[in-house]
């Protein structure tokens, strides 16, 4: 079936036109090395790329989910983009593929399988609809579950316009555990079965999806390709995101569709590039489409910038042409692919690289260590949500050093790194402890390893080593804001939390918005005696994030104390809305309206307070006055009952309330 509607499609007419416009389907497949998209693995690509075009020289832009995603969404390289790694935020300054093809006059729907390319991290821009709900604490969904949603999205799709449909399907990421029967057919190979099992689950997509354009009058233009490869052991690295090899920069890519001469392309292209082949399909040709007869010769580019940004390691750049590749982290690796495409022989010494791949790698930007550290911080939702996915994240920006270390010569220390980081999420800092000394054992100058250890010890109330290690960490990057943060954080545990004020007073200077620092600062404002100033920060906190129910009670009580009615209301009711019937602040609620002569919600605040209520009496009265105020036909009932259920606190108010002479 798919061979015969990709065959059809491949047939079809190379000028674009506004009513021949195709449908697009664009499938990325995570983690998929191209090796692995052998026909007896992967028959569904075998076939689109039987009916269209292979590229089998095609490189990801980085090694890592995000960041090669906003390649192909914007057509730029993550030094064009600015995202280098996972959990950072696209800008909005950069148009995107989905926003482009509605001003073309698509309809856009995109379905994804992992909490990396949730909406909020900027790939959401110009899409319809955006299908990221993994379902409740869920951080990714499988094949099964991700094809259903694609094939109810295609079934729903009207055939006025030309359709764009995004497949992200996160299988082939670690760990490697595919249903059957793929996991019979390859067992003992598991990372196989899950490319399979993906493989046969994007078929049905492809079918559908066909089936649908058909039906609609349309062609259908395919693009399958992969976000990157895995390491599987090779030049050390057991998945991805820290090398640039060809283990997790050489990726499957194939097209079928209008204007695309079946074949095979051998020249060396970036995955950046479906960007403008997506938009030639849609009516807006460009040079750099790989829908041309002959596609533009490039130099390839490519980084690994995430050792360099959470470890202080060399930043990685690679460069491809014709079958040299060059990589620069330190010292330059010159490979042969034709000869060597496992890269184990390094020519540096005896190839001289082409002036067009020196040019491209001098001309490269490189990430400053210094913006990177000034960029708001993920939460901690973010954290841990991609630490379940496997990806480590630093907890502080390094610091340049002169000795920073190659990424390849220290992939050894990648498991302690990614074990560390998962113990400490997990708050097991008794553990943590000696996983973070073996890693500073071989490389000292970590300043993560250093700061973690450091937090380490003063979670668990070890003072002198805690300090010992914030020392370490101050003399490794003295003007580092996450070194004062987090020591800022120590002190404000224990007797010392006054040095932690003008620590924290400094963090926010530079960084406004860091929201442990806010939260630290308001509660150490109000044990200072400053609660006015501690409410400003705790405004400042909850317009970064909605406060808990508990927040939000504490901070109407404080505003109340400082006689802030409208702040006292909003915390209050803030409170009242997370919690239903069991909100016990509502004779709180009912003062507070009552004093801003908001007098009928007053009036609906005390009466959903039940009898059993500790301070009823106040209750009685307040109802009593309100009953008043707004001149109930039961008045005079009210003020009666409050006089029965008085305690000597209402008895003394309900004598002299001028209200009730009246």
């Amino acid at each position: 079936m798919i061979l015969l509607l990709l065959t059809a499609a491949a047939c079809g007419r190379d000028e674009v036109t506004p009513s021949r416009a195709p449908w697009i389907l664009l499938v990325t497949l995570d983690t998929t090395r191209a090796d692995a998209m052998r026909p007896d693995v992967a028959p569904a690509f075998a076939a689109v790329a039987a009916a269209g075009r292979q590229f089998t020289a095609a490189h990801a832009t980085v090694p890592e989910t995000l960041p090669s995603h906003a390649s192909m969404m914007t057509g730029l390289y993550p030094g064009g983009h600015g995202v280098h790694e996972n959990g950072r935020f696209l800008a909005a300054t950069h148009p995107v593929l989905a926003e482009e093809l509605q001003k073309a006059g698509y309809r856009t729907a995109a379905v994804v399988s992992a909490y990396v390319l949730a909406k909020r991290f900027g790939l959401a821009r110009g899409f319809d609809t955006y299908d990221d709900e993994l379902g409740a604490a869920a951080t990714e969904r499988d094949a099964g579950a991700t094809t259903a949603r694609a094939l109810a999205t295609v079934q729903a799709l009207a055939t006025d316009k030309p359709v764009f449909l995004w497949a992200h399907y996160f299988d082939a990421h670690a760990p490697y555990t595919p249903p059957a029967p793929h996991n019979a057919a390859f067992a003992g190979q598991p990372y196989l079965g899950e490319v399979a099992y993906a493989d046969a689950q994007m078929g049905r997509v492809i079918d559908a999806f066909g089936a649908k354009a058909a039906a609609a009058g349309r062609d259908a233009a395919i693009v399958i390709t992969a976000d990157h490869g895995e390491g599987l052991g090779e030049h050390g690295e057991a998945q991805h995101g820290h090398l640039v090899y060809q283990s997790t920069m050489h990726v499957p890519l194939a097209l079928s569709g209008p204007g695309v001469t079946a074949g095979e392309v051998t020249t060396p292209v970036s995955i950046r590039r479906l960007f403008h082949t997506v938009l030639d399909w849609a009516g807006r040709p460009s040079p750099d489409s790989l829908r041309a007869a002959q596609p533009t010769a490039e130099v390839v580019l490519g980084e690994a910038m995430k050792p360099f940004l959470q470890y202080g390691w060399q930043p990685q750049i690679m460069a491809v042409e014709g079958t040299q590749k060059a990589i620069v982290a330190g010292p330059v690796e010159v490979y042969d692919l034709a000869a060597d495409p496992a890269e184990k022989t390094d020519l540096r010494t005896g190839a001289t690289l082409a002036p067009s791949m020196r040019k491209a790698l001098d001309e490269y930007p490189v990430p400053s260590l210094a913006a990177a550290a000034s960029q708001a911080p993920m939460d901690a939702e973010a954290r841990e949500k991609l630490a379940s996915l496997g990806y480590v994240s630093a907890t502080s920006a390094p610091a340049v050093r002169r000795d920073a270390p190659r990424p390849v010569d220290m992939v050894h220390i990648l498991p302690l790194l990614e074990q560390a980081s998962g113990l400490f999420v997990q708050e097991r800092y008794a553990q943590v402890i000696p996983v973070l000394r073996r890693i500073l054992a071989a490389d000292p100058n970590h300043l993560d390893a250093t700061m973690r250890l450091a937090t380490a010890h003063s979670a668990l109330g070890q003072e002198a080593q805690a300090l010992d290690a914030f020392r370490r960490a101050s003399s490794l990057a003295p003007d580092s804001p996450d070194v004062k943060l987090y020591l800022a954080l120590h002190y404000a545990k224990g007797a010392r939390w006054a040095q932690a004020v003008p620590l924290l007073e400094g963090v926010l200077a530079t960084q406004p918005e860091r929201l442990p620092a806010l939260e630290t600062l308001a509660r150490l404002r109000e044990r200072e005696g400053r609660a006015a100033d501690s409410l400003v920060l705790l405004r400042r906190v909850f317009d970064l994030r909605p406060p808990t129910p508990a927040e939000a009670v504490r901070f109407g009580q404080l505003a109340m104390s400082q006689q802030q009615t409208d702040q006292a209301i909003w915390g209050f009711e803030r409170a009242r809305q997370a919690q239903g019937a069991s909100f016990a602040h509502d004779l709180e609620l009912g003062v507070l309206y009552q004093s801003v002569r908001r007098v009928d919600e007053a009036r609906q605040a005390l009466d959903r307070i039940p009898s059993s209520h500790p301070d009823y009496p106040m209750v009685l009265f307040k109802r009593a006055q309100v009953s008043v105020l707004l001149n109930e036909p039961d008045r005079a009932a009210r003020i009666d009952a409050a006089r029965r259920g008085a305690d000597a606190t209402t008895r003394a108010l309900i004598a002299n309330e001028r209200l009730f002479r009246q």
